[in-house]
């Protein structure tokens, strides 16, 4: 069976949660026996066409000279080539900038899969016309795909309730930390569980500000650390607002999943304000390190963390939480090994893979028996049975 990966950045991973997901099942995918395609763009710095097995192909992205719109370009020659290609199943990474292409090519004769990876249209960093038109954007994806990919469940009953069609339930992953190095935090002036600690993308419906509002008006010590990219016009107010405030630092991005892990589970807190994705990899990982989190209270972040974590949802919930926690601190030990259960039992990749080769395979058995890709499907149990692993 021949797969395609399009709509990522590319691998080996040097960019995010959609090109780790890519990379981690590309791979175990072709140890399966898979004949799997990985678009990348032509600029990504891998030059081999071989990666772990996997095959890369480099797609032409103006990305560097026009920015992000350059990726409509990108996922329309990417998805043309999948499509020549013959591959008996494409999957689709996000559908922001992939859409238009199921409206131009039309590939009613190839298996469609997208993966719809949370509501960007609820992006507050989005104009209103941006916003309509990645709605539309969503629509188109859902409606022309064989079959649509939730990575929560949160997602998944969205889909069923907008679209009034079933979606496969399968999230991401991330490995389990066990190598913490200590001697990070000290290079970069840190105590362990002597600092508060926040990681992302610097964007409103990350509740950054919400966060650190908080913290400022919290009768509390405690130093928060942001590591984020800071060249956003997002980021150059959120620093010009709290620069008065000592114990509120921007360090700037800090890369390496060893060092991201180190730092989180090193952190009295984690803050997790994520609030429009399903389940973000970040989130992931932070379970993973063994971290204390405190998220923002959704329904996303509630369906992954279930008790877990400390919750907020405004600047004084925030507080409230710093001003208390020495109460809630005896809640680290159970909420850490807890989420540390839920990586090693269910988000794992290898468990992850396994619930996508059952998908690739259903699907490759519907065509051969004469059902059309495009048919809405509406089988519950079909969802129930791609949890390889009780989550």
């Amino acid at each position: 069976m021949k797969i395609a990966f399009v709509s990522t950045r590319g691998i080996p991973n040097n960019y995010g949660g959609l090109e780790e997901f890519a990379e981690n099942v590309s791979t175990r995918l072709v140890k399966r026996g898979f004949e799997v395609i990985v678009y990348n763009p032509h600029f990504h710095p891998y030059s081999s066409s071989d990666f772990e097995g996997v095959t890369i192909k480099k797609i032409f992205s103006p990305e560097r000279q026009i920015g992000s719109g350059a990726n409509f370009m990108y996922d329309y020659l990417s998805l043309k080539d999948a499509i020549r290609e013959a591959c008996d199943v494409i999957l689709i990474c996000g559908y922001t900038t992939a859409a238009v292409s199921l409206l131009l090519l039309n590939p009613k004769k190839s298996n469609i899969i997208t993966n719809i990876d949370g509501l960007e249209w609820k992006r507050s960093k989005h104009s209103l016309l941006v916003q309509h038109l990645t709605r539309w954007f969503e629509k188109i994806a859902v409606k022309r795909s064989a079959e649509v990919i939730s990575d929560n469940i949160g997602i998944q009953e969205y889909v069923t309730k907008n679209y009034n069609r079933d979606s496969y339930f399968i999230p991401y992953a991330a490995e389990v930390f066990s190598d913490f190095d200590e001697q990070l935090l000290s290079s970069l002036g840190l105590i362990k569980n002597e600092y508060f600690l926040l990681i992302g993308r610097l964007e409103p419906e990350n509740n950054i500000e919400m966060i650190l509002d908080g913290i400022a008006e919290a009768r509390d010590d405690t130093p928060v650390h942001i590591f984020a990219s800071i060249e956003n016009k997002y980021a150059k107010y959120l620093i010009n607002k709290f620069k008065s405030h000592s114990r509120i630092k921007f360090r700037g991005w800090l890369g390496g999943q060893r060092k991201l892990a180190s730092l989180r589970k090193g952190a009295k807190i984690y803050f997790h304000g994520h609030s429009v994705g399903g389940t973000n990899p970040s989130l992931l990982e932070a379970m993973a390190a063994g971290a204390f989190i405190a998220a923002h209270d959704n329904i996303f972040n509630k369906y992954v963390l279930k008790e877990n974590a400390l919750y907020f949802s405004s600047s004084n919930e925030v507080k409230e939480l710093v001003e208390t926690l020495n109460t809630d601190l005896s809640k680290r030990n159970d909420f850490t090994k807890n989420n540390l259960k839920q990586i090693h039992d269910f988000y794992t990749w290898d468990n992850i893979t396994s619930m996508y080769e059952n998908l690739f395979k259903a699907q490759l058995l519907k065509r051969s028996n004469g059902i059309p890709v495009s048919e809405n499907h509406r089988n519950n149990s079909q969802v129930n049975d791609l949890e390889v692993k009780e989550q």
